[in-house]
This record gives structure tokens, C-alpha cells and sequence, in this order.
């Protein structure tokens, strides 16, 4: 069965982690192991997670001084001892069956190596907010990652890979590192996908994401929010895919990454037509490739 860890990072939510750690505690599918990894809070966090964990068995407790959210997540990958990586901002929860019904899909599926879900607001706001639909088996990403900067993922809290990935994701110069301070699970999503891990879609409707503050990334999104974050996302992007040896070549193999995915919908059949469109290939090769794109759809497969 695939060991399972979960990293929960907290910073200054002494009045939320406690929360978060019970849902960990009180899944169905325990963890093999819990890091809550504490980056300098100043609220009495520590005296707290020390109090109420400091001898709990299953609980490992980092502290270190404040470095941001990707070094929180580095701290824990780097003491993660397990198949898969879950990952748990402090201020969000899971119900009891979240570890379960992703824990199903790696053992089944030994090929897929990232698994994200669906997210239900709570707090201040209420929704639900998802990829798709239903479960959907995203094949590989890489090539659509790193030519249109798509983000197949969601927030921290509904985000989980496999350990190698994790370990790659992190392996971070300190150049890179000091712009990921905050929304570091770009880092997690877009490496992930840069490295070759197959991607699943799975809708569990067990993360829980609290809106408090202006903690709603969507609340922020003036022109330039969005023009800095993919300017920043396109850098990262960039450095992942130097360190996988990839270049603009990958686009002639477009079409065979479109394949990987079982059942595209239309919207990622038009995404990688884009693709086989922006090859360096001769114009005749190209709308060869981008009519079998379209005939799979119109066959109703990938």
C-alpha cells in the first residue's frame, strides 16, 4: 500500500492549525506520517503545537525561523519519509475520507504521480471550486505547461505528488527560491508537470478552503497581479524545464502528449492544436498533426 506523509505548513495560525492537524489525525487512511512544519511564527504557535503534539507519536513538529511557504514546503519534503507527499496549509482542513480516496488512486495507478482535487469554500465565502467535473486522467502535461504556462492544478491544500517529483519540485537555486516566498504551490504544479508526472483530476469533496482576510487569491486579480504572476510563473517555468532539458523542440511532440489523456475535452483538444501549430516543423506537417487532433475529438477520443 502507498505510504502517505502530509506536510502542513503554518505560519501565524495558532487560531486555525489545531483544526487542520485533528482532520489529519481523524482520516479514514492515516498517514504514515505528519510534519507540521512552523516557519517562525510569532503568534505562540509553537508553544502550542509543542503543548498539544510535542509527544504525539504519529506528529513530527519543525520549527525554524521565518522563510516563507516554499521554505516551509522544503523543510518538509526534505524529512518526508513516504511514497507520497499531501500537502495542508494550516488555515484549511480535510474531512476524514480526502487520504483514502487519493491513496486509492496511487495504489491503482502506479503511473499517475501528481493527484489534485476539488476545493469547497468555507469561512467568509461558500462554493465549490474544481477542474473539471468529474474524475478526469490528465495524461502528461509537460509540453502544454511549458508553451502556454497552464496550470494543471489547485491551491496547496488539495495538491499531493510522489516523493521523487516533490524532491525535484523543491530542488530550488536560492535566486528562484527568493520569489516563491508566497504561492509557492505554482512551484509544486508547474514543476511537477515539467518533470513528467502523470496528472489525475480526482473531485473528492473533502478539502475544505477557508476564506478569511483577502486570503482569496481571486480577490486579487488586477492587471497588474496577473501580468507579475505570469511573468514570474513563466521564469520558473523556464528554470524547471532548463533542469529537464527542455526546449522549444518539445512542441513537435505535441500530438504524442495529447494522446496520454484518455478523454480530452474540446477545450484541451484547442490547447494542443495551438501547439502542434507553434512547431518548427514544415506548415504541411503541422495541420497534419492538428487534423488528427480534431478527428480523435470528433470520434469522441484522445
Amino acid at each position: 500500500m502507498t505510504r502517505l506523509a502530509v506536510v502542513i505548513t503554518n505560519y501565524n495560525y495558532a487560531r486555525f492549525v489545531v483544526e487542520a492537524i485533528e482532520g489529519v489525525l481523524a482520516q479514514t487512511r492515516p498517514a504514515a506520517q505528519i510534519l507540521v512544519v512552523d516557519d517562525g511564527s510569532s503568534d505562540g504557535s509553537q508553544a502550542l503545537l509543542q503543548e498539544r503534539y510535542g509527544a504525539h507519536p504519529a506528529i513530527t513538529l519543525l520549527f525554524g525561523q521565518n522563510g516563507g511557504q516554499l521554505a516551509a514546503f522544503q523543510r518538509g519534503v526534505a524529512a518526508a519519509d513516504a511514497d507520497v507527499i499531501c500537502f495542508l496549509d494550516a488555515d484549511d482542513r480535510w474531512e476524514p475520507t480526502y487520504l483514502e480516496q487519493i491513496g486509492a488512486v496511487y495504489d491503482q495507478r502506479k503511473d499517475v504521480g501528481f493527484v489534485f482535487s476539488d476545493i469547497a469554500l468555507f469561512g467568509n465565502e461558500n462554493g465549490r471550486i474544481g477542474f473539471a467535473g468529474r474524475a478526469l486522467d490528465l495524461g502528461y502535461t509537460a509540453i502544454s505547461t511549458y508553451a502556454l504556462t497552464y496550470w494543471y492544478g489547485a491551491p496547496t491544500s488539495a495538491l499531493s505528488l510522489r516523493s521523487r517529483y516533490a524532491r525535484q519540485c523543491m530542488d530550488l537555486p536560492a535566486q528562484v527560491s527568493a520569489s516563491w516566498r508566497l504561492s509557492a504551490d505554482n512551484c509544486l504544479v508547474f514543476g511537477a508537470s515539467l518533470f513528467g508526472a502523470r496528472k489525475y483530476f480526482l473531485p473528492t469533496g473533502q478539502v475544505g478552503y477557508r476564506i478569511h482576510g483577502d486570503n482569496g487569491w481571486w480577490a486579487k486579480q488586477d492587471r497588474n497581479t496577473v501580468f507579475h504572476g505570469l511573468l514570474q510563473s513563466r521564469g520558473l517555468i523556464h528554470h524547471y524545464a532548463r533542469a529537464a532539458g527542455l526546449d522549444d523542440s518539445c512542441l513537435e511532440l505535441a500530438k504524442l502528449e495529447y494522446r496520454t489523456k484518455p478523454d480530452p475535452d474540446w477545450a484541451e483538444a484547442r490547447r494542443y492544436i495551438d501547439l502542434c501549430w507553434r512547431a518548427r516543423l514544415p506548415w504541411w506537417k503541422r495541420l497534419e498533426r492538428i487534423l488528427s487532433i480534431v478527428r480523435s475529438r470528433k470520434r469522441g477520443k484522445g
